[in-house]
């Protein structure tokens, strides 16, 4: 069984998570979780979308290849790329070993306030308590 996963962010179904509390300032940072990174098994390749991409929540923006799979990234808000993190595409087994840190994927100026997140405890369930 995995830890918890970090109360101060938000998580959608799919397994991103966002640094956004009601009320905080853009841009927000985007990533996914350990749970998917340990799913995935050891990601070797990591395809996000471009600075400027506008995206809508629900969507697909990127891809992550894992030893085992192809598994589509889903932008958990609607916005504007502001920023994509360079060191994951050079060096993907961050987001293995460090999905809530320096394996953050991008960050993303808000075209509205998210909907449909889940709080950490709400993610933990919905994973079995992060059940392998």
């Amino acid at each position: 069984m995995a830890d918890a996963p970090p109360d101060h962010l938000r998580y959608t179904a799919e397994h991103e998570w966002i640094d956004w509390v009601d009320g905080a300032s853009d841009p927000v940072t985007v990533g996914v979780t350990a749970f998917a990174a340990d799913q995935l098994g050891d990601i070797v390749f990591v395809g996000l979308p471009s600075v400027g991409d506008v995206l809508s929540a629900g969507s697909v923006c990127g891809e992550l290849e894992s030893t085992k799979s192809v598994s589509d990234l889903y932008a958990p808000v609607s916005g504007t790329v502001s920023e994509v993190n360079d060191a994951v595409v050079t060096e993907p087994g961050l987001v293995n070993s460090a999905p809530f840190n320096d394996g953050w994927l991008l960050r993303v100026e808000l075209a509205e306030a998210p909907t449909d997140l889940l709080s950490a405890q709400e993610y933990f369930a919905l994973t079995d308590g992060g059940a392998q």
